[in-house]
């Protein structure tokens, strides 16, 4: 029995390469990545990540380097991550506000060097801290204090946009952190400073090859530190983009998820809920999984690779923190 013509065969836009290419619909390229940069005191060979293949500790003295050869690919901007000396820290993370601290150093040597690059830096106390956790903790060290930590938080800003960074990127997930932020940096004279807000960062097992690199898991003595008191519920939506919209009422100027690839339903809840524009953190543990998965011939590292960052992009990410932005950018 022969079948009636189909009025619409969806497979004439998939047939070949060219046609597929002119519908597509999402793409991914060098200007929507952020290159997430780990960087350590003095000089020598950098130092690989055990649990992040590719990936290393740039010494300050290489940076540069590294620096300038991501803005020859094209891509617009670092987020620097600091891996403090264990002697440097303390419970009140005083090195955090160190004006020659390693952060600081950093940025002036990197503005001067590639001033085109965009330089994002953390705010959040977990790499200056033994205990690890993102601010201080209360008086019995049950729980991190809020506005003890968030008090810390502006003159940090302050210090790293006097230093030169365009954003300054709160990934502590206090409260009120925003505005304080934001009233801090204009009262400073530093009003075109931006704020890039981990906006809804939940508490996540994802993070575990991130806190190997920077040293604040070997700090706490556990690879489980519990942030559950500030780092959103994994299993709330709803209370991720209220918390993130908050941000946006504060002053914040982009939107952070963290982490990307299992939180894609928030990327897109808080896409339809903002103008803002909206950045995403594919994490270490979605890069080592991929890596691990690859190494083992269960998976194609190049093509799970670009297929997870397009359904970032797709869900509505403008921006992207990938440690994979190097390799996308050069076309490997």
């Amino acid at each position: 029995m022969s079948l009636p013509p189909a009025l619409r065969r969806p497979r004439r836009l998939r047939r070949n390469p060219g046609i597929r290419a002119l519908v597509e619909e999402t793409r991914v390229g060098p200007s929507d990545l952020i290159a997430p940069l780990f960087v350590t005191e003095g000089g020598g060979a950098p130092e690989p990540v055990d649990s992040m293949p590719g990936v290393v500790r740039w010494p300050l003295d290489r940076l540069a380097e590294e620096v300038r050869a991501l803005a020859d690919l094209g891509i617009p901007g670092i987020a620097l991550f600091p891996v403090t000396d264990p002697a440097l820290k303390d419970d009140h993370g005083t090195a955090a506000l160190d004006p020659e601290g390693l952060v600081p150093r950093a940025v002036r040597r990197l503005k001067a060097a590639v001033p085109g690059m965009l330089v994002f830096t953390d705010l959040a106390l977990d790499p200056f801290t033994r205990h690890g956790h993102d601010g201080l903790l209360t008086a019995d060290g049950q729980d991190v204090d809020n506005d003890a930590t968030v008090e810390v938080l502006a003159r940090m800003a302050v210090l790293h946009a006097g230093a030169g960074a365009d954003f300054v990127a709160p990934s502590d997930m206090m409260d009120g952190r925003v505005r304080a932020i934001r009233t801090a940096l204009d009262a400073a004279g530093h009003a075109s400073t931006g704020i890039l807000a981990y906006a809804a960062k939940f508490a996540s097992a994802f993070y575990g090859p991130f806190r190997d690199a920077v040293g604040s898991a070997s700090a706490a003595g556990t690879r489980a530190l519990d942030k559950r008191t500030y780092q959103l519920n994994p299993a709330n939506r709803r209370e991720a983009i209220a918390d993130a919209l908050l941000d946006e009422a504060e002053g914040a100027d982009l939107l952070m998820v963290k982490p990307a690839g299992p939180y894609l339903d928030v990327i897109a809840g808080l896409r339809a809920a903002t103008r803002l524009p909206i950045a995403a953190y594919q994490v270490s543990g979605e890069y080592a999984q991929l890596h691990a998965a690859a190494r083992l011939g269960w998976l194609d590292l190049e093509r799970t690779r670009d297929e997870s960052l397009l359904a970032i992009k797709r869900a509505g990410a403008d921006v992207i923190l990938s440690y994979f932005a190097r390799e996308v950018a050069a076309g490997g």
